[in-house]
């Protein structure tokens, strides 16, 4: 099993910036890939933000490319979701995400709000 615990979300104005964490623990040995999903009220998840463990290769949904950077610390074993010059419209519960070849993990989210 893996355990994914976020946090860094919270209220912000439009422009501003926040970054979350998420760090990992227990049997995190096969993760080879993280991620970054958000889901707003009545719409569905989805994956924003993701990264190769091994590699550092990243790769972005379009609405947030040149915004919102991932990146990882192998060493603390802890991904972060750099978010800047933020919209109204990215306000959504972010949840991590760890991937091995047979199974997927999430935390338990954390909320972002972006006032206008």
């Amino acid at each position: 099993q893996v355990q994914l615990v976020e946090s860094g979300g919270g209220l912000v104005q439009a422009g501003g910036s926040l970054r979350l964490s998420c760090a990992a623990s227990g049997s995190i040995s096969g993760i080879n890939r993280m991620g970054w999903s958000r889901q707003a009220p009545g719409k569905q998840r989805e994956l924003v933000a993701s990264i190769i463990t091994s590699s550092g290769s990243t790769n972005y949904e379009d609405s947030v490319k040149g915004r919102f950077t991932i990146s990882r610390d192998n060493a603390k074993n802890t991904v972060y979701l750099q978010m800047n010059s933020l919209k109204p419209e990215d306000t959504a519960v972010y949840y991590c995400s760890a991937y091995n070849w047979l199974n997927s993990y999430w935390g338990q989210g954390t909320q972002v709000t972006v006032s206008s």
